[in-house]
């Protein structure tokens, strides 16, 4: 059989008397390869640095292996030691905690567990963008930088280049926002939504893929301070559009990670969570249910439970909440409708024939099993006169909105869209608990090494 060249890094080396056996894994897929290296090589003396975390590159042929374990090796006919790797590397074959691993985030790619997660987070991108460009769609790069608050929260980080220690002043001792390089307040983005909305308006179908920013002081499992959003606008599109098309988006993705990452999947069931593969399919051979806010409440009411977060019409729902009409009630993933107007971003289109006291909104949650919500989204308003109802009943200034009240004075049409959280995907996906082991580089309150 013809040489090879092999480039990668020592995973173990076991040393026999004639030969020594090394583990090389170059980070394409889990699995590494072995190597036998004969104690008759010329360079066989330099075989003692080839430690774990070293990085080799091998000359040899590949054969069928005569020991356990695997098909193929491959019999070395010289190598060499490109980078060497003492006993203080952290990532030696043993256990390690998920909390010491986010300490060494720099290796922690090298690792198994990790290797998988990020091979899997390249393919689920990429089967984002296949899965809307398939559809028609059209990609748009939305500012990452912003003046405009698209959720109306206020917990943004501010971007400037004042000098914090002496700012300049108005006349009446305020911070003169004028004098900052965009002459006025900016932030990093919470949500490409309505940038997209303006070219969903032009192009009719478009969605965005890219960083967001929460400067949440959260320090739960599913949130970090900078994460990936993907959200599609559509024009000429309904809730009812806007919920089919969440659904097929989540099967779709779901299906490909099962279909072109098979054995990461594999290994995930086997050491992070056992029920991964049947959830997942699960999830796949099951309409989604669709529920509405108001009928959710009811359940909740009606289970018996006692909530550590009680509910009553006109609260937000708690993750406890989502995961209950997921895992126990429907047993499936569910899409909530119809939310109370008040708990609402102001974008959002107010449904016809409410209730007094009860008014709703188009919006809707998709809550899967083990993570809760994973999309949200809506209908947007598109009546000029019920979205300036809306932005006074939040309290936002018209004029730092005009442009998008232009898109209602210009040719409105229906319209929804929803946001995707990336890295819930994966997680939902992969049976990983913490959205800080599917990021390269967590960035939580407090946290921004690397």
């Amino acid at each position: 059989m013809d040489p090879i060249l092999l480039q990668g890094w020592v995973r173990t080396r076991r040393d026999a008397k004639a030969f020594s056996f090394i583990e090389l894994n170059d980070g394409s897929c889990l699995k590494g390869i072995q190597i036998v290296a004969d104690a008759a090589l010329p360079d066989y003396a330099h075989i003692t640095k080839a430690n774990t975390g070293a990085s080799l590159e091998v000359r040899g042929r590949l054969v069928e292996s005569k020991g356990s374990g695997q098909k193929w090796e491959v019999v070395a006919t010289g190598f060499t030691i490109l980078g060497e790797a003492d006993a203080t590397y952290p990532l030696q074959k043993k256990g390690h905690t998920m909390e010491f691993l986010r300490e060494i985030a720099h290796l922690r790619p090298r690792s198994n567990l990790f290797g998988a997660v990020f091979r899997v987070r390249s393919r689920l991108a990429y089967a984002i963008h296949q899965f809307f460009q398939d559809k028609g769609f059209y990609y748009v790069h939305t500012p990452i930088i912003t003046a405009s608050d698209a959720e109306g929260a206020g917990d943004m980080f501010r971007v400037t280049t004042l000098d914090l220690a002496n700012p300049p002043k108005t006349e009446d001792g305020a911070i003169d926002n004028a004098k900052d390089f965009f002459a006025k307040k900016t932030f990093l983005t919470v949500s490409g939504q309505l940038e997209a909305e303006i070219f969903a308006c032009a192009l009719s179908n478009v969605y965005t893929f890219g960083p967001t920013f929460r400067a949440e002081n959260s320090h739960t499992s599913r949130h970090a301070s900078e994460f990936w959003m993907i959200e599609p606008e559509v024009a000429f599109c309904d809730l009812n559009g806007n919920m089919d098309l969440a659904e097929a988006f989540v099967k779709y993705l779901i299906r490909d990670i099962r279909t072109h990452c098979p054995g990461d999947l594999e290994f995930f069931a086997k050491f992070v969570d056992k029920d991964l593969l049947a959830r997942l399919d699960f999830v796949l051979d099951q309409p989604f249910k669709r529920c509405s806010y108001t009928e959710a409440i009811e359940i909740l009411g009606k289970s018996g439970k006692t909530w550590e977060h009680p509910v009553a019409w006109g609260d937000n729902l708690q993750s406890e909440h989502e995961r209950y009409l997921t895992e126990e009630h429907f047993k499936c993933p569910v899409t909530v409708f119809n939310y109370p107007r008040a708990i609402k971003a102001f974008y959002m289109r107010q449904t016809d024939g409410c209730a007094e006291g009860r008014e709703t909104v188009a919006a809707m949650d998709l809550l899967v099993p083990g993570i809760g919500e994973i999309i949200g989204g809506s209908q947007r308003e598109e009546r000029l006169d019920k979205l300036r109802a809306g932005m006074a009943l939040h309290h936002l200034d018209e004029k730092n909105y005009w442009w998008y009240l232009d898109l209602r004075r210009y040719g409105t049409v229906p319209h929804a869209g929803f946001g995707l959280g990336f890295e819930r995907m994966l997680m939902f996906v992969t049976g990983v608990g913490n959205i800080r082991d599917v990021i390269p580089f967590a960035r939580t309150p407090g946290t921004a090494e690397f």
